[in-house]
Formats: structure tokens, sequence, C-alpha cells
């Protein structure tokens, strides 16, 4: 996330179980003038950055890794940026949620109109319209801060493509590993990818 002056904000990337938060770190720096949000529940993994930086000298791979990693994560900032200027709330709602779904081992994941506002730059009242026609129209289910995604292709076919072109860069690097085990409501693994 990117905070002005003002206190508004706005989502500039995504990151999930494909990825590293901290990337200056990686690229040799020590900030970076954003903010990290956790979005929705998880389980994450941390590690003192000095010894990162000495794993990344000392492994070749995951150096290597990590750079493509980072440059699928700047393709995506890059073409967030776009998105947000060229395209409607809703096509980028619909991408923000199938991104949101990628990093998600089920379709259901918890998500307030509050936080989707603020990642998409938009006020509440907008979110709350936007959701509401996605589920009027059979695409996803919104519940007290719990989406679940009905009709993922029909999602798809409603977000701009700037969706498919992040994924597709995301797998073009890492592999189609970079989306999270698909698991059915029975906690089941169902597929290795979304």
């Amino acid at each position: 996330m990117i905070t002005t002056a003002d206190g508004a904000s706005a989502e500039v990337g995504t990151i999930g179980n494909e990825g590293v938060v901290g990337l200056p770190v990686c690229l040799g720096d020590r900030e970076a003038p954003s903010s990290v949000y956790v979005q929705v529940p998880g389980t994450a993994l941390r590690m003192d950055a000095h010894i990162f930086r000495g794993e990344l000298e000392r492994s070749p791979t995951l150096h290597l890794i990590t750079l493509r990693y980072a440059h699928a994560f700047f393709n995506q900032v890059a073409q967030s940026a776009a998105c947000i200027h060229l395209h409607k709330v809703e096509q980028r709602c619909c991408r923000w949620l199938l991104m949101t779904r990628d990093r998600m081992p089920a379709d259901d994941f918890l998500l307030t109109h509050e936080f989707l506002g603020m990642m998409l730059g938009v006020r509440r009242t907008t979110v709350t319209e936007v959701m509401g026609s996605l589920q009027k129209a059979g695409l996803i289910r919104y519940r007290r801060g719990h989406v679940t995604i009905l009709d993922h292709e029909a999602l798809r076919s409603r977000a701009c493509e700037c969706y498919d072109i992040s994924r597709l860069e995301f797998d073009r690097l890492l592999g189609d590993t970079a989306r999270a085990p698909r698991i059915d409501k029975k906690h089941r693994l169902v597929s290795e990818v979304g």
C-alpha cells in the first residue's frame, strides 16, 4: 500500500504464499516508502534480514528465485498502476478478488468492504455497490466480511486483462507454483494450482 500525505491509500501490489515481503532487503536496501497490510488470515514465516541476505549470498538458487519473484512483483506493480488509471472499478475489483483467490487455499476468504475500498482506492459505498452487483450476478457470495467465489471463470471474464497479464508473468517467471493449492470444503487437496 502507498499512503499519501492526506491519508488516502491505494494498493500497489499483492503478496501471498508465492512471495516475500521486504524486497528492498533482497535488492540491497533497508527500507521502502510503502506499507504492508495483512488482508486475510494466514500463516507467514519471518526471518531476520541479515540472515536472509547471508542465505542469498550462499545460495545461487535462492538468489535467482528471489530475483525472479522481484521481477514478477514489479511487473504486477506496473500493471496495477496502469490498471487504476485505465479500468473501471468493477474490473479492478474482479482482478483483485481473483489475485487474492490465487493466493488462498480455498474459494472462501475474509475481506471487509472497508479494506477492499482501501485496496482499490475507492469509497466503501462504491465497494458495496460493486460487490452487490457481483453477488446479484451469481459470481460471488458476500456476507459480513466473508467472500466466497462462486464462478471463477465468470469473474475472470469481468476482470480487466491486467489479471491475466500478471498471472502469466508469475507463471512464466516462477512456474505455476506461484498460486495456492486448491482445497475443498473438507480441507482435501483438489489441485496444485488455482
